[in-house]
């Protein structure tokens, strides 16, 4: 007797059907799992066993073999406890079998027959639509986000002999749908941070907003308590609305991570992260036996803030320069080799020294010229070239701090940060770019040309500052940015005076 359910494992953020096939013959008792099954598929057995006596349905007392298709594929998720279950109970003839059809299946079983929630239902869903599948049963709690992909009618399952009632015809189950526009509108304005709560700075909100509207990366310095953390956490705010696309991506890699809040069925804020600079390697590029993303992938679309720059792991930070040069990453393994997404703004801040008072009028500096060399030569060079923007970030003088006056709204700035994007987008489209901080030298010879005067006073300040090419360049896409936020054809001196602002680490190595 042979009976045969659809589930799906996940790797990755590709979901890959499975065909459970179970074959029941005589023999001596015995329950095995074939088809390439980890350690956490092959304790299915266990699990389906007794959750199928509990729930009072007869177990067969034969030889039991069941092959997860195809067999080239790692598979690791107890998603595919509820697949097997049924599949067992449609030999004993509990479940028919023509109500196993066309219906994927997935979830953890419990002892007593509950189901539990299961990592990367969003990316099942979307692929149950790929295969032409349009039904598709999963734990209650992750209902929600795989309701969200239009084209699937997805069943909320909460026990297994629920489940069986369902596809024999005596329960009656409605499938869970979801509106993206409306959650979208209820989180659309919500937010905990604005910048009108910061006060001054705002030389450095300028160029926060510059860097939301580029898609710039962003390196601070500046002395303890100026802020830098405080305005970091403030430039999701700042930054355009998620798209569906967008959101979708987003909400997959936490799916996958097992991060998603059952609440909140699709990310619709644009993320923020914020490791320790105590994180490995692996934890901000991913990794792992099964590789799961880390954490420039878990900002895909957001922002990475990485604090106290130079206290991080050399190494750590140097694994970055893939991620931020091409918006993905690749992790290898033996026996397999995935792809992770991560394209994100990164925005870092740093102390001046080692005390964090070098260069300041009121606090003495206990630093040596040797401390704060080493200090500031922890960063790679090739890391720092890929920072667009850096900027000082001084002390908050007491008069500005007293006078408690609120300063612009992130709505006002996100307004002018959206018109700027939408320039971008009509101006790359079909490129394959987003933003003006992913130009190439091609693009920027193409889209930043210069009227006479801006090209002579960009030779003048080239000259004098002993720019390099790699700084020229960034200078241009900064300019094409400034020029975009007053929605500007042609880029003037104006905004290359502004761009050249924005490079303090070029104009200190002049001097």
């Amino acid at each position: 007797m042979l009976a045969k359910t659809i589930g799906s494992v996940v790797l990755g953020i590709k979901a890959f059907k499975v065909v459970a096939e179970v074959d029941v013959s005589p023999g001596l008792p015995a329950f095995n799992i074939v088809g390439l099954a980890e350690s956490s598929v092959k304790e299915s057995r266990e699990r389906v066993k007794a959750a199928i006596k509990n729930c009072g349905y007869k177990f067969p007392t034969q030889r039991i073999t069941a092959n997860l298709a195809p067999a080239d594929i790692k598979k690791e998720n107890t998603g595919l406890d509820l697949p097997l279950a049924l599949a067992i109970l449609c030999i004993s003839g509990v479940v028919p079998k023509e109500a196993l059809e066309n219906f994927v299946f997935c979830g953890e079983l419990s002892l007593d027959g509950s189901i539990r929630n299961t990592r990367g239902i969003l990316p099942i869903a979307l692929s149950t639509k790929e295969w032409g599948i349009d039904r598709l049963a999963v734990p209650e709690g992750n209902c929600s986000e795989a309701s969200v992909v239009e084209g699937v009618e997805v069943y909320p399952a909460t026990h297994l002999s629920q489940i069986v009632g369902f596809l024999r015809g005596e329960i009656p189950l409605q499938p869970v749908t979801s509106s993206f526009q409306a959650l979208m509108d209820a989180t659309q304005n919500q937010t905990d941070v604005d910048f009108a709560d910061v006060s001054g700075q705002e030389s450095a909100k300028r160029a926060l907003e510059v860097a939301a509207a580029g898609g710039h990366n962003v390196l601070m310095t500046g002395p303890p308590g100026s802020g830098k953390t405080m305005l970091a956490r403030r430039l999701p705010s700042i930054l355009p609305p998620l798209t569906f696309e967008e959101a979708l991506e987003t909400t997959v890699i936490y799916s996958v991570a097992g991060l998603l809040d059952e609440n909140m069925p699709l990310i619709t804020k644009r993320p923020f992260c914020a490791p320790h600079h105590t994180i490995s390697d692996a934890g901000i590029i991913g990794g792992g036996t099964y590789p799961r993303p880390g954490q420039v992938s878990l900002a895909h679309n957001g922002v990475l803030f990485l604090d106290e720059l130079p206290e991080f792991k050399r190494h750590v930070l140097d694994s970055l320069r893939q991620p931020l040069e091409d918006g993905f990453v690749t992790i290898s393994r033996a026996a397999i080799t995935l792809k992770f997404p991560a394209r994100f703004t990164l925005v870092a801040a740093q102390n001046p020294c080692p005390c964090g008072y070098f260069g300041q009028e009121d606090e003495t500096c206990t630093c040596t010229p040797a401390q704060v060399h080493r200090y500031r030569t922890k960063v790679s060079g090739p890391l720092m070239d890929r920072i667009d923007i850096h900027i000082e970030v001084p002390p908050v003088p007491y008069g500005e701090l007293a006078k408690g006056r609120r300063g612009e709204s992130s709505q006002e700035i996100k307004r002018r940060v959206t018109m700027a994007r939408k320039i971008q987008e009509s101006r790359f489209k079909g490129l394959g770019l987003f933003s003006n901080g992913q130009m190439s030298v091609k693009e920027i010879n193409k889209y930043c040309t210069l009227q006479r005067d801006s090209e002579h006073f960009l030779q003048q300040v080239c000259t004098k500052l002993k720019l390099s090419a790699r700084a020229y360049h960034r200078v241009l896409k900064i300019a094409r940015t400034i020029a975009d936020l007053e929605q500007k054809e042609q880029i003037e001196s104006s905004h290359i005076a502004e761009a050249v602002h924005y490079r303090g680490l070029d104009r200190e190595s002049a001097y």
